[in-house]
This record gives structure tokens, sequence and C-alpha cells, in this order.
């Protein structure tokens, strides 16, 4: 017997497209600075492996945006191309310049557990079109924390020259990660509802992955964390750049129906 299809309140309505747009919002700004290193990685497997990366993340990008596109009628590529940097809801860590190989390999591995695990528990969700989404894209993104799990270990236990870059780059990252774990507006009564993950367990296991590996495995120091972390409404100075860059072809045509 099929079980029915959830009816969502206007409320959870509204704080589910603040949260389907900040995980786009993510993702996208995030393969926008993987796709910087094509044609550029230090060997060429690894630059067909960002770059496929890169090209993943833009599909979810896609699956979330599709998601609220069915439910207040938005156009993906509109909401991708059109909206301003203060429109944005990315958070800073995924906005800050890609730097050299290790701070874009640890800011990738960073990411990947986090999301890795969200999908994880997003697969439970009650909201069946998110949990079909989760599951998909789940098992991408075990690949990935797998691949960059490797970079990292490869680069801390390399050369001094490899590991002080590897470290210099957790220094940079570490005061920024905090705001993957910001909620958006009415965060918390989806989660209640059994919508979205909680995001303190997600957090829990997160930080059981990642500082063993980070510490034990690979010999880094971590920073000092805990400082407050602003909303997603706040950016760097390197979003608006981005975007101006990203958008300069679907802005300058705005009328071409197809490409």
């Amino acid at each position: 017997m099929t079980a029915p299809a959830l009816i969502l309140s206007d409320v959870q309505q509204a704080a589910l497209i603040r949260k389907l747009t900040a995980l786009a919002d993510d993702e996208i700004i995030l393969a926008q600075r993987g796709g910087e290193w094509t044609g550029h990685a230090p060997i060429l497997e690894e630059d067909i492996a960002l770059a496929n990366i890169a090209q993943d993340e833009l599909g979810h990008a896609g699956m979330y945006l599709e998601l609220r596109r069915a439910l207040d009628g938005t156009d993906a590529d509109a909401l991708a191309f059109t909206r301003s940097a203060d429109e944005f809801t990315s958070s800073r860590f995924v906005e800050l310049p890609k730097g050299d190989w290790a701070f874009t390999m640890l800011r990738q591995y960073l990411y990947d557990a986090y999301e890795a695990l969200w999908l994880d528990a997003a697969r439970k969700s009650t909201y069946e079109p998110l949990a079909e989404v989760a599951n998909k894209a789940f098992r991408e993104e075990r690949f990935h924390l797998q691949h960059t799990a490797l970079w990292v270990e490869r680069l801390a236990l390399g050369t001094p020259e490899s590991m002080k870059r590897t470290q210099d780059a957790l220094n940079a990252l570490w005061p920024y990660v905090g705001q993957l774990w910001q909620p958006v507006e009415g965060e918390d009564g989806l989660i209640e509802a059994g919508l979205l993950p909680d995001l303190n367990a997600v957090k829990t296991r997160w930080e059981g992955l990642i500082v063993p590996h980070l510490t034990i495995q690979c010999g880094l120091i971590l920073p000092p964390g805990g400082a407050a972390q602003p909303g997603r409404d706040t950016h760097t100075e390197y979003l608006a750049p981005l975007l101006d860059e990203m958008q300069s072809v679907y802005r300058a045509h705005p009328d071409t129906p197809y490409w």
C-alpha cells in the first residue's frame, strides 16, 4: 500500500524552500571553485577527477533546485544565474578563493564529509522527494569523500612543504567551516517533523569522522574553534566577483531560450 503524500504547511514549505536554496547555493559556488582548476591541476588524471567532482556538485544543486521548483515553480537557471550576491545564501566557507592544491583538497574533503553525512541522514526524510534525491546523491558523495580523504593524507604525509601547506590550509579554513552548520530560518521545525536531518547529530558524526583523520592519520593540528558564526546572509568579498563571471553569459543573452 502506497503511503499518502506528505502535505506541507505554508510555514514548512517556506522553510524547506530556504533550506533547498542554501544547499544548492553551496554546491554551485563550490563547483565554480573546483572548476577553476580545470586545465591547471597538478596531474592530468586529477584534472579530470576534480572536474567530475565539480560537475557532480552542480548536479546536486540542480536536484535541490528542482525540488524547489516543485514547491514554488521557480526556474533553476534563473535562480543560479540572475540572483545577486546579496540574494545568495551560500556559506563563506565555499566562497573563499581556491588557493593552492592543499587548500582545495582540504576544503573539498571537509565539505564532502559534511554533505555525505547529511545526505546519509536525509535518506530517512519523511519528505519522500528529498529522500529520493539524498539516496542518489549519497552514492556520489561517498566516492568524493574517499577520494579527497586520500588526497589530504597524501599531502599531509608527503614532503615538509606539502605538510606545511596542508596545515596552513587547515588554519585558514577552520574559522569558516562552522557556517556550514548554520540553520536556515524555520529549520528546527522541519527537523522536528522529520523532514530534515538533525544538524547537531550530523555534526557530531562529522567531527567523529574528520578529527581523527586530520589529527591521528594525517598528523595535523586543529586550530582553536568555537567562534560564533554569522548567518548565511553574510558573505565574503569574493562572492560578487565569482558571480559576475559565472553569470556573464546568461546575463548577456537573457532572451535565449535554449543553448
